[in-house]
């Protein structure tokens, strides 16, 4: 060892010019309420429960996104629509209950992509804060999409980027 590694000048000195080109970059902190981050296209954010054109909830009940959910955070409970629910549901069976547990979901899609009638997909809108663990229970009305004919604006900006798909 020389004298000048004894001493750890060298090493100091080192320290100090990585310090200082840092000085000189850009910052990746933002300031958050007033400029907001901008995601990739493929982010995977909030669970929506999709509509159809005409408002019908296109969810049939048929589990197989709670099937695909490794973390088991999908809960739902399938009904059978009374002949004076047609303009409800899009099919004979629909989601009477339809739960997602956030603490427990990772986020991986595939729900979304297990799913036959493109009911359910994650949008590009991130989970917000909760105090509580009730919170994070989303239920079937906190998951539902605004209906398009009540109120297209909330339900194109629910939309974002995504293309609605018709099955």
């Amino acid at each position: 060892m020389t004298a000048l590694e004894r001493i750890y000048l060298w090493n100091i000195l080192k320290g100090m010019i990585i310090t200082f080109k840092h000085i000189f970059k850009k910052k990746a902190t933002i300031q958050y309420p007033e400029q907001q981050r901008s995601f990739s296209s493929v982010f995977r954010g909030l669970h929506i429960l999709n509509r159809d054109e005409e408002g019908r909830e296109r969810c049939t009940a048929c589990g197989l996104c709670a099937v695909a959910c490794p973390a088991e955070a999908i809960t739902m409970e399938g009904a059978e629509r009374l002949p004076t629910e047609e303009h409800l549901y899009r099919e004979e069976k629909y989601a009477a209950r339809y739960e997602i547990n956030m603490l427990r979901c990772i986020f991986c899609g595939l729900c979304e992509e297990a799913c036959p009638k493109d009911a359910i997909y994650l949008s590009q809108t991130f989970a917000p804060a909760n105090y509580s663990r009730q919170g994070f229970i989303y239920k079937k009305e906190d998951l539902l999409i605004p209906h398009p004919k009540e109120n297209p604006e909330a339900y194109r900006k629910a939309l974002g980027e995504r293309k609605a798909k018709n099955n």
